[in-house]
């Protein structure tokens, strides 16, 4: 008796990309890969990749680390693969696909995934030769390639992809525009506001951007890119050009065969994410989902690709029933990007387009820092944009629907200007999503105790990682002893792979240290500066340079460090140079006393023993030094974590209770770590007695004379919480003295936390004062010639920074309040006369700050 043959279904998958393998893999939760064939028809020439992290390529991280393809899935689960083999024609009525290599492949089941394509302006000399595309991997090495010829380079498009285009040839030495039509960036994404604070942002950074006009021609000579001509008359000269307009669906292959497609393209899908055939699904950004939308993102993307596959198991299961429960009718729309190492995030109503809505809105331009909240006459939360500080995204999301918990202004208000405290995760509802990737509910990611176990159970922080942190805040207390969410190492043990490996980049550094899900990221607010100290410090052992702001060094800064000066409440900046031991001459002092008489400044004789000058705006602050360095004075270094001031009383010179020479003993050791990068800032003192008058013993390390020489004492504050210091030597020839703290600093820089004060690390410290007193006078680790010889290194190394600035035009750019107007004033940096000086207007909000209405608009 014979039998009929069992018939296989086949599901044909037609492209590869980040939407398609989420397909795959829902298909392979449901079995469905045990049950059919499923066939790959792939047109790139690798596997599906992360094209959300393409940018990460130009900062270290290889195609293969890009992969989103788990090694032997594809054997596991039986999927035939073919990759550089797309499909170009197919045939409904016979249910098969031809690719190009002659193959034709039956189906069952036909899902289109095959995405979109990179918009290219119809204009004159597109296809030039120096005309690209930002799409594919292939784009990038060829961009790449090209770049290494090119001294200017033009992007076409100031969105998304624009802007990460823009920051790749940035960082291929290029100077680089941007040309983008619309009259502000990202204008699907950010307002007006937001638009202004990313622009002036993007334009600190030295790249140039052209609002409000479009692309005419590209200028060629023999068949090659020199120019480009733009719609208001005028022209950019450039090298090379980099189409990045937007995108459009891909959906010829559909046109073809005769599927339904939209007016303005897009192949037309149900609630099921089903063509006008019942046998083919569309998914992705080549699908016009039921609700008229076709989705750019990769979140709706994945939605459309569990509901196919959904779908598909439903029908599989049972022939006769619809999946009517599993449906595709819109998607979150909320992003959250660091473009050029800017925060940008939106989500809900990000534009106000509700009637009746409001704004609350927030700006400081100086640190470009832009919040919108959108609520509606109840104070339900509709949407909002965050500009320059998008850490507040990963809970004000979630609350989107919702009247939040405190008031509006309190959630756009920074941390000692009207703020609360930052909402927990307490906050959220169960059922608030917190993956927008993968649509994972706060109470799925609490049923975890751990991120790798969120990630494997509910892939939630997989997708594009702006979650992970506040999944992290979800999760049971854990014994992480990690930097960050971006490390698993402490600030120590950085120190020393940094040391030992010899890395010379933060870029480096994290993708080969840093924990999986941040590999080929930017970093975070915590690692970022104190891997820039770990750098500065062992700058001269690694052959960097003295420079803090060179190459990569300059993003990774704070808003001191990175204008060389100290930011004050009203925006405005501090001038402090160094005056060792706090001695001074006569004419030295006349040229500070013209400086701030002459731009203004208020001036204050500090407890540090110097003059500080306040009220200096930016612009002001390269005129300002280049008259302090040319009568003699450098950086005192007030806005690093470093040394400030050794302070001293007059000594033996003078005071008749005097036992040594302590002025010249405080200038011999402000002059020798000047400049020294540490964890925290440093003070000293030195007395030259015991009577104690410089007060050393408040000190980090404190100097006392006596008769027979000098007593070391370390670990020392005052502040909120002062303590004495601990005597570590006594009776200390000048040699031994300066020995001993090139040891004790060293080792501190060495094995310090972030952030921790020698006081707090020497209690921390096991084995406390002893064991310090082991490693550093006794030499029981074998370390002390190695500490020397980086202290050695770095008084070898030091330079100057103001100095350094000012001899380089491009380093002097960066201080400016408006790129397009360099000598324009900030006029929100405003001040009041008192006692015959300034003080900043008070009635400015803090840190000059501008709470613009939590009223209508």
């Amino acid at each position: 008796m014979s039998t009929t043959p069992v018939h296989t279904p086949t599901v044909v998958l037609v492209g590869h990309g980040m939407v398609g393998q989420r397909f795959l893999e829902a298909l392979a939760d449901r079995g469905i890969t045990e049950r059919a064939r499923i066939v790959v028809l792939c047109e790139e020439p690798r596997p599906a990749y992360d094209r959300v992290q393409l940018t990460s390529y130009f900062s270290g991280r290889t195609p293969d680390e890009l992969s989103m393809v788990e090694d032997g899935f594809m054997e596991k689960h039986g999927i035939e693969l073919y990759v550089g083999d797309p499909a170009e024609s197919i045939d409904r009525a016979a249910r098969t696909v031809t690719a190009r290599s002659g193959q034709v492949i039956p189906y069952d089941t036909l899902v289109l995934a095959t995405g979109s394509y990179p918009f290219v302006p119809p204009v004159p000399g597109k296809d030039a030769r120096g005309c690209f595309v930002y799409r594919t991997i292939e784009d990038l090495l060829a961009i790449e390639e090209y770049a290494k010829t090119a001294t200017t380079g033009a992007v076409v498009g100031g969105g998304l992809l624009g802007l990460e285009a823009a920051g790749a040839l940035k960082g291929l030495g290029l100077d680089t525009h941007i040309v983008e039509f619309a009259p502000r960036l990202m204008p699907v994404q950010v307002d007006e506001g937001g638009g202004a604070a990313l622009l002036r942002t993007i334009e600190q950074m030295g790249l140039s951007v052209h609002t409000g006009t479009g692309t005419q021609e590209v200028v060629t000579e023999d068949g090659v890119v020199t120019a480009m001509r733009l719609s208001d008359g005028s022209e950019l000269a450039t090298d090379m050009v980099v189409f990045s307009a937007g995108v459009r669906p891909r959906d010829q292959l559909a046109r073809d065969c005769g599927l339904a497609v939209g007016e303005r393209g897009g192949i037309a899908v149900d609630e099921q994410c089903r063509t006008s055939d019942p046998a083919v699904f569309a998914i992705g950004e080549c699908a016009l989902a039921s609700d008229g939308r076709v989705y750019g993102l990769v979140a709706p993307g994945y939605e459309m690709a569990l509901t196919a596959a959904a779908t598909i198991a439903s029908a599989e299961e049972h022939p006769a029933a619809a999946a009517a429960d599993v449906t595709f009718t819109g998607a979150d729309m909320s992003t959250k990007l660091k473009l050029l190492g800017v925060d940008v995030a939106s989500f809900g109503d990000a534009h106000g387009t509700a009637e009746g809505c409001l704004d609350v809105v927030y700006s400081d331009s100086r640190s470009g820092v832009y919040k919108k909240l959108v609520v509606d006459g109840e104070g339900v939360l509709l949407g909002g944009v965050l500009v320059g500080d998008a850490d507040s995204y990963g809970m004000l999301r979630p609350l989107t629907g919702s009247v939040p918990p405190v008031s509006p202004e309190q959630l756009v208000l920074p941390a000692g200007a009207g703020a609360p405290v930052a909402l927990g995760p307490s906050a959220l509802p169960d059922d608030a999503v917190i993956c927008s990737c993968h649509n994972v509910t706060k109470h799925a990611i609490t049923q975890c105790s751990t991120l790798p176990e969120v990630k494997k159970c509910t892939k939630a922080g997989t997708g594009c990682g702006s979650c992970v942190k506040l999944i992290g805040r979800l999760l049971p207390a854990a014994t992480d002893k990690g930097l960050c969410a971006c490390f698993s190492y402490t600030r120590s043990e950085l120190y020393e792979i940094t040391r030992t490996l010899r890395l010379t980049s933060f870029a480096e550094l994290l993708d080969s240290h840093g924990r999986p899900e941040a590999r080929g990221g930017e970093g975070c607010e915590i690692c970022k500066p104190t891997v820039a100290s770990i750098l500065s410090s062992l700058a001269p052992t690694l052959e960097l340079g003295g420079y803090i702001l060179d190459g990569e060094q300059a993003a990774l800064q704070d808003t001191n460090d990175h204008f060389l000066a100290n930011m004050q409440r009203n925006g405005s900046y501090s001038v402090v140079p160094r005056i060792p031991g706090g001695e001074i001459t006569p004419d030295k002092l006349i040229v500070i006393g013209e400086v701030a008489r002459d731009f203004g400044l208020y001036t204050k004789i500090t407890g540090g023993q110097r003059i500080d000058m306040f009220g200096a705006r930016v612009e002001q602050l390269p005129a300002i030094w280049t008259r302090l360095v040319d009568a003699g004075f450098e950086s005192g270094h007030a806005y690093g974590k470093s040394l400030r001031t050794v302070k001293s009383c007059v000594g033996q010179t003078w005071c008749r209770y005097g036992v040594q020479d302590s002025v010249k003993m405080a200038i011999q050791l402000e002059l020798r770590y000047r400049g020294l990068r540490s964890p925290h800032k440093l003070k000293s003192a030195v007395s030259g007695c015991a009577r104690e008058c410089a007060e050393a013993q408040s000190k980090d390390f404190g100097v006392i004379a006596t008769a027979s020489g000098w007593n070391l004492y370390v670990g020392g504050n005052g502040g909120a919480t002062p303590r004495h210091a601990d005597l570590l030597a006594q009776d200390l020839s000048d040699a031994e003295l300066v020995r001993l703290i090139d040891r004790f600093l060293m080792f501190y820089i060495r094995t310090a936390d972030r952030l921790e004060r020698t006081s707090v690390w020497l209690e921390r410290l096991e084995g406390g004062l002893e064991h310090l007193k082991d490693v550093v006078v006794r030499d029981s680790l074998g370390l002390c010639d190695e500490l020397e010889a980086l202290m050695a290194a770095h008084v070898a190394d030091y330079q100057d920074e103001w100095a350094q600035t000012l001899d380089d035009p491009d380093r002097l750019r960066r201080f400016v309040s408006f790129v397009n107007a360099p000598d324009a004033p900030d006029p929100s940096v405003k001040f009041v006369p008192e006692r015959d000086q300034i003080k900043p207007d008070l009635t400015v909000l803090t840190i000059g700050n501008r709470l613009e209405g939590a009223s209508a608009r």
